[in-house]
């Protein structure tokens, strides 16, 4: 019997990727794939160990796991330091692939591990 939820989830992920994403490139040092990725993003309250709660907010991508495939490596999963560069109203901005403290830099976004949710941070614009 097929797995309604996991047609649904496809059939949604299909949708974003059509009508709510934009062409991004993903790079690690001198490699670097172009990806169809969504944006958003996501606040993180972090204790910083004196009592104090400070809010982190990311840009997120969220790309399709098949897609991220660097070099020659069959699927590639983000790391601390990787660069996603978009174009928007011509000008490039670049994010580096980061969470704050100890949480992880991606997650994947749907139960079937078929999209990663990548943090990021804007470390400048070209």
């Amino acid at each position: 019997m097929a797995d309604l939820l996991e047609q649904a989830s496809d059939w949604l992920g299909g949708m974003r990727r059509t009508y709510l994403s934009r062409t991004a490139t993903y790079q690690r040092g001198d490699d670097s794939v172009e990806v169809v990725a969504a944006v958003g993003r996501t606040v993180f309250e972090i204790d910083d160990g004196s009592g104090a709660v400070v809010q982190w907010e990311s840009r997120d991508f969220l790309i399709a796991a098949a897609d991220l495939v660097i070099g020659d490596r069959p699927v590639t999963l983000p790391q601390p330091g990787d660069r996603i560069s978009e174009t928007q109203d011509g000008k490039v901005y670049v994010y580096e692939v980061m969470a704050p403290g100890k949480e992880p830099c991606w997650r994947y976004s749907d139960p079937y591990r078929r999209t990663l949710r990548v943090h990021t941070k804007q470390v400048g614009t070209e």
